[in-house]
């Protein structure tokens, strides 16, 4: 039976408070990651406090979003030597700034209730100019409120809105959903449905469709629902939240309202509760072949399991516009009942590494495959 905790619960962890392991960076133990042969993990950046979505500038910057500390940071390598040289502190003091992403010069960073552009960053990064407000009409619930943001390939910006609950019905449409918009925040309009918390998505380049990953509710035990990795193909799709979970789980409050046959169900089923977030198609080159076009998972790990779970990455295998497999690709994090690391997100770099960012170890890895 899965232990509730409450909102003081809820609060400690999503503050980075609830079992932090009193770690420095010099002492972070990454011989306990487990990585497939051939690959190798090293650290990338130290010292970025609460490191969440992770953005890729054109000359090599990388953006990085926070929640708990309101503060938006980039990275610098600069003698290239796959090392970060200098971490600067782009803003502050905004609210739950975890979205991040780039386009045209410009960084686009989503707070809870507005998208937000700092133009021609990458020129100024010593002294950043003051944000453009690009859309404010977002909700202001802080439950599920934090984004994660990207642009799809036909150059609109990709907005989530979560549920402001665990579970719970609400009319306005805004809620539980994936949004999206124009760069300048015109035209915004519900791209997806019944969708409870998503902080993670990407698009296969094959056929430009939305893949995303999706938290299920809390609540039914240890083992219900599973998180799921899920397909949107077209505009207009429910994925059932919150009558219907994981495609066949009617919910015992909403259940009866609408049956699951009415909705889309996932497209791989992940483990319940592990925290599903950020997720990446590998595009690279450098890993071995069978790893390309297939899709990276960040499992930030569950919160409220009576056995903890996740705090890893997985690997879901697409074959013919179908997921087929599901499996761990770096595990480690978690050792026994004590985690000392949470990966948030993916990042695939132009040389194939892939980064991976922890807002518990405050740190972003990279990840990079040498035949053996």
């Amino acid at each position: 039976m899965t232990k509730c905790w409450g909102w003081l619960g809820w609060l400690l962890v999503a503050c980075g408070w609830l079992g932090r392991p009193a770690l420095s960076r010099e002492a972070l133990p990454l011989n306990q990651i487990k990585l497939p042969p051939g690959f190798k993990i090293s650290l990338y950046a130290p010292e970025v406090p609460g490191a969440r979505s992770l953005a890729l500038g054109p000359k090599g910057t990388i953006f990085v979003g926070t929640r708990a500390t309101g503060k938006v940071y980039a990275l610098v390598d600069q003698d290239k030597d796959n090392q970060v040289d200098r971490v600067y502190t782009l803003a502050q003091g905004l609210n739950m700034p975890n979205g991040v992403a780039f386009r045209d010069g410009a960084l686009y960073v989503a707070e809870i209730n507005r998208v937000i552009r700092f133009d021609n960053i990458e020129a100024r990064l010593e002294n950043p100019p003051k944000p453009v407000v690009v859309n404010d009409s977002f909700p202001r619930e802080t439950q599920h409120g934090w984004k994660f943001i990207r642009f799809g390939p036909e150059g609109k910006l990709y907005v989530p809105v979560g549920a402001p609950c665990n579970i719970c019905e609400r009319q306005d449409e805004r809620y539980s959903s994936i949004m999206r918009m124009n760069p300048d925040g015109s035209g915004l309009e519900v791209f997806a449905r019944g969708v409870r918390n998503s902080v993670g998505f990407d698009w296969d380049l094959r056929t430009k469709e939305l893949w995303f990953t999706n938290n299920g509710r809390d609540m039914l035990g240890d083992n219900t629902p599973p998180d799921t990795l899920n397909h949107a193909p077209r505009k207009g799709l429910h994925f059932g939240f919150p009558y219907c979970h994981a495609g066949n789980i009617p919910d015992p409050e909403y259940g009866k309202k609408r049956p699951c046959s009415e909705f889309i169900g996932p497209a791989q089923k992940l483990g319940p509760h592990v925290a599903a977030l950020g997720m990446r198609f590998y595009t690279g080159t450098q890993f071995p072949t069978a790893y390309r076009n297939q899709v990276l998972i960040a499992e930030h790990g569950s919160w409220n399991r009576s056995q903890p779970i996740g705090y890893r990455l997985t690997l879901v295998t697409v074959q013919n516009n179908r997921a087929v497999k599901y499996e761990p690709f770096a595990e480690g994090w978690l050792q026994g009942r004590e985690a000392w690391g949470r990966p948030v997100d993916v990042l695939v770099m132009p040389d194939g590494a892939l980064l991976v960012s922890d807002d518990q170890a405050d740190v972003v890895y990279r990840i990079t495959y040498k035949a053996t």
